[in-house]
């Protein structure tokens, strides 16, 4: 599925330039849940922005690949007609666009990219409804511009009910559980775990372990100084809440 080899990433910063990821290493197969967790500036949200081909960071060495596919000279769009989809920490507020034509557009654009033909008004219809109802994303939410005067919580519903609808192969979930509270977190939880299945991956970028509480993952990795320093279960994350990351930041 995803294979990551000794990656190295710098970003601009001011008039010089930072490395953030130093030989990063990871390897994910169909159907597992990765977790990465690590103190701020470890690198978590810059690996995930990387996967999805967001700008402004420089690959300097490794190699990325998705489905045998060299993903570091694909396009954003390609990547995400590919099956990746990325879940923001922070979702942000688009005036003007129309959610409901926002996600018919990127449905279909998806369906074409899979050889599939496009949504009829009343097959898409029926799809989001049932996407909605289950993440208790109200139809008024659904007539106002993308994220417009939504909450944190109901921005983080409206972007798993995205993922539901593009049902993508690979799903990275960067800090989704910022600004939830424990209703909120419960329902978004649901909605990711009703989309588990041996064909689709995840990978859960995350501070804390409470998250993990509802997203059970296959593996955890900590990720200190750039690189993956350390990997196990569910009960890693366990272990990090109580002793935290300073012995790892050390070893890194």
């Amino acid at each position: 599925m995803l294979s990551i080899e000794n990656l190295h990433a710098s970003v601009e910063d001011g008039e010089s330039t930072r490395e953030i990821l130093k030989g990063l290493d990871l390897e994910i197969w169909p159907g597992e849940v990765h977790a990465i967790m690590g103190p701020n500036g470890a690198g978590k949200s810059t690996l995930g922005h990387i996967i999805a081909g967001k700008d402004g960071y420089d690959v300097t060495e490794g190699t990325i690949s998705f489905n045998d596919e060299n993903l570091l000279e694909m396009a954003p769009e390609e990547r995400a007609a590919a099956g990746i989809f990325l879940a923001f920490q922070y979702p942000v507020e688009v005036p003007g666009v129309a959610t409901m034509t926002f996600l018919k557009a990127a449905l279909n654009a998806q369906r074409e990219a899979r050889g599939e033909k496009a949504l009829s008004t009343p097959e898409f219809m029926k799809a989001v409804k049932t996407a909605a109802d289950k993440l208790g994303v109200k139809q008024e939410m659904l007539r106002r511009p993308i994220n417009v005067g939504f909450s944190g919580g109901e921005k983080k519903r409206n972007e798993i009910m995205q993922m539901a609808l593009l049902q993508p192969k690979l799903a990275v979930l960067d800090e989704t559980d910022s600004g939830l509270d424990i209703d909120a977190l419960r329902i978004v939880s649901e909605g990711v775990n009703s989309l588990r299945s041996p064909e689709r991956s995840f990978l859960v970028i995350t501070h804390y372990q409470r998250l993990l509480d509802y997203i059970v993952p296959d593996h955890v990795h900590v990720l200190a100084g750039g690189r993956i320093v350390r990997s196990g279960g569910p009960e890693l994350a366990k272990e990090l809440e109580e002793r935290g990351y300073a012995e790892f930041l050390e070893a890194a």
